[in-house]
């Protein structure tokens, strides 16, 4: 059964019927990888190694890697960033690596940020690691290699108490996929997806802040995911939160401030879907630090 649904999720993702971005449950701690106008808003030098491995027991499960990096210059209005990923499911690799750039707007009250980015996606597709009871030529030790090239957009405003932010990733849609059957040629592309988010963090002692957050994704032909987050933010030190996510998932999570550079935290997914049967839930570790490069005075903590 593991196999069959195997099969299915990757037959879904060649036909452009599903999200195609790797998912992070700790989004909120690092925005770069889903919107490229993030670069540069923590005012400091900030690095964020994750590693996700979802559906832990799931035969193909997905494993991902990412690390993101972006800092402003010495010229307020402009930041420069990367990142790069791996992820891996099943006969599929999906590999990239982009160049972030955000010019900033200074507001009275805040800051509004365009930001682009632009790379590389390698694909490769290896029908031969799939098993099926009886194979057909479209299984028969087919490898499908592709690197084309990506942009991503996005506009984001924030201070010191908010954010709000609308992005659009595979701008280009370009196709990944080629394979030859008895029936014809199928193709499979990129296809666009979009996100908006938003947070606040608001007092509630001296000691207490709350951080409710949500994030929108949105890919033709595939249901609307909304991500609703609440987190908490103890003694500026200790950030405890839960995500309800509407796939039928949720999320528990922690960070952990140590000093004022490093940041590490761990999350958890529970699928609450039938698939939870086939499966012990999702696994994230985060690993983020700041440096003050610019020698400006930092903000700890930040919320965002």
């Amino acid at each position: 059964m593991k196999k069959l649904i195997l099969i299915f999720s990757m037959l879904a993702a060649l036909n452009g019927m599903a999200q195609q971005d790797a998912l992070f449950s700790q989004y909120m701690f690092n925005k770069l990888t889903v919107n490229p106008a993030y670069a540069g808003s923590r005012e400091v030098f900030s690095a964020d190694l994750i590693s996700r491995y979802q559906w832990v027991g799931f035969d193909g499960a997905p494993k991902t890697l990412s690390l993101s990096m972006h800092s402003p210059l010495k010229n307020e209005h402009m930041a420069l960033g990367c990142y790069v990923y791996s992820d891996n499911i099943g006969a599929t690799l999906d590999q990239g690596a982009q160049a972030v750039y955000a010019y900033r707007i200074i507001l009275p009250k805040g800051k509004l940020s365009l930001g682009i980015s632009a790379g590389m996606k390698y694909y490769n597709i290896d029908f031969s690691k799939v098993y099926v009871e009886d194979p057909d030529y479209f299984f028969y030790g087919q490898q499908e290699k592709k690197i084309i090239p990506d942009a991503n957009f996005g506009i984001y405003y924030y201070n010191n108490h908010l954010y709000a932010g609308l992005s659009s990733k595979q701008l280009l849609q370009n196709e990944y996929a080629l394979v030859n059957t008895s029936d014809g040629t199928s193709y499979s592309r990129l296809v666009r997806h979009f996100y908006g988010m938003a947070g606040l963090a608001i007092p509630v002692s001296d000691n207490v802040i709350f951080r409710p957050s949500t994030l929108v994704k949105f890919v033709k032909n595939a249901p609307w995911q909304i991500d609703l987050n609440a987190s908490f933010l103890i003694n500026d030190i200790l950030w405890i939160g839960a995500t309800y996510r509407t796939d039928n998932t949720l999320v528990g999570m922690a960070e952990l401030l140590v000093g004022k550079s490093l940041r590490i935290g761990y999350s958890y997914d529970y699928n609450l879907s039938p698939l939870r049967n086939f499966n012990s839930g999702s696994h994230e570790i985060r690993l983020g630090v700041d440096f003050d490069l610019l020698r400006v005075r930092m903000l700890t903590p930040r919320y965002f």
